[in-house]
């Protein structure tokens, strides 16, 4: 017992020793396991209820100590691993003191249950966890020759984002979608793929207008570009048209991160005099506080002129209706890239259609999908690729009855 407690409170004066990686004491589980080695390390004493918290909110995240405060301290936000992804040198001392750390960390993960509860594991049955050999050192080093591409932080763990009371903060649950799940519209995709890659290759990228009917793909083309470049360091943050002052302040705190980010907002459209109107278009202007080199603004709309316009603003005399067409057309001309999602024709949105019910295992000749497929569309909202998504769906119940 006398080495247990010799380890525990080492480990004890481990945590409180941390400077580099000290934010890791805010982590809810390892903020609980500090208090339990602190107790444990002062007067022998094991409190059983701090002992299963901490195991409680291990148990959220994962069964394996190791694996999870491996994960912490890669996704740990610190002046170090900052400094690191701007290419700063740090003084010896600095760097001997992170190779430090990260020995300490490594033993921490070690830690068993049978350590942390002094011997109780005997006499009372309780909840366990695993822990694995893992080189703490050798995985950090290996994050920061792939930061460009696996980032720091928050940005580290997730792809998508949104703004919620003024932070950015993970989607829960994001949208999987995926380009091979996408059917028809290969040249508007191309389009935004290629810009994609060209801000992620760090060149000159557009800022990107996706307009058109509804249902026909544009927010699926966006989310689906993320999830398949994320690995190569790209991220999504979502905002809303309420919002949009907030760009300014959000590019300002991206703009030294290594990753790249789309700025994405959906279904945009304004009433006429809407006052964020303005916010919108001093982004795209690209000013010093609105444009950055790691980022760009993805906008999908059902109208390419993104003001609606109604038929009373039309009438007076002729230098009002051209001030009101000039300010109409001024945001949609902000974005460097516009493209088109127009509804599918005929042909297009059956072929679409032939590719869902081939993916979903339906087997229904030709002729007969074609027919079914249009009747659906007539019925309903009209030829979209959305349409058809729904008309296979219908199926795929109507084949599981």
């Amino acid at each position: 017992m006398s080495n247990i407690r010799e380890k525990l409170d080492n480990l004890h004066c481990g945590t409180d020793a941390l400077a580099v990686f000290r934010s890791l004491l805010d982590d809810k589980a390892l903020g609980i396991l500090r208090e339990l080695l602190e107790e444990s390390a002062e007067d022998d004493h094991f409190n059983i209820g701090k002992y299963s918290r901490f195991v409680s909110e291990l148990y959220k995240h994962n069964d394996n100590f190791s694996e999870y405060l491996l994960k912490s301290v890669l996704e740990n936000e610190n002046f170090y691993i900052k400094g690191k992804a701007q290419g700063m040198k740090f003084d010896p001392c600095i760097e001997e003191a992170v190779l430090n750390e990260l020995a300490f960390l490594q033993e921490l993960s070690h830690l068993t249950p049978e350590e942390a509860s002094y011997g109780y594991y005997r006499i009372y049955p309780l909840p366990r966890w695993n822990t694995s050999e893992i080189d703490f050192t050798a995985e950090y080093r290996k994050r920061i020759e792939n930061i460009n591409s696996s980032g720091y932080g928050k940005f580290a763990a997730d792809s998508m984002f949104m703004v919620r009371n003024g932070d950015i903060v993970p989607v829960k649950h994001p949208d999987k979608q995926r380009l091979s799940e996408l059917y028809g519209y290969e040249n508007e995709r191309r389009a935004v793929i290629e810009n994609t890659i060209a801000l992620l290759e760090g060149k000159a990228a557009q800022n990107v207008l996706l307009y058109g009917d509804a249902g026909t793909g544009k927010s699926s083309t966006v989310k689906a570009v993320v999830n398949e470049y994320a690995n190569h360091g790209l991220r999504l943050i979502e905002i809303t048209k309420e919002q949009l002052r907030d760009i300014p302040r959000i590019i300002e705190s991206i703009s030294e991160n290594p990753l790249k980010f789309i700025i994405f907002i959906d279904d945009l459209s304004f009433a006429p005099g809407e006052d964020c109107f303005g916010s919108l278009k001093a982004a795209l202007e690209g000013s010093v506080s609105a444009r950055s080199s790691n980022t760009a603004i993805y906008a999908t709309s059902n109208r390419r002129h993104l003001i609606k316009e109604s038929f009373s603003e039309r009438s007076g005399d002729d230098i009002h209706r051209n001030d009101s067409m000039q300010e109409t057309l001024s945001l949609s001309a902000r974005f460097g890239l516009r493209v088109n999602f127009s509804r599918p024709n005929k042909n297009l949105y059956i072929a679409i259609a032939a590719e869902l019910a081939a993916e979903s295992g339906i087997d229904v000749p030709q002729e007969e999908l074609a027919l079914k497929a249009e009747q659906f569309a007539l019925q309903g909202s009209g030829r979209s690729p959305r349409t058809a998504k729904q008309f296979v769906n219908q199926l795929i119940n109507e084949k599981r009855r």
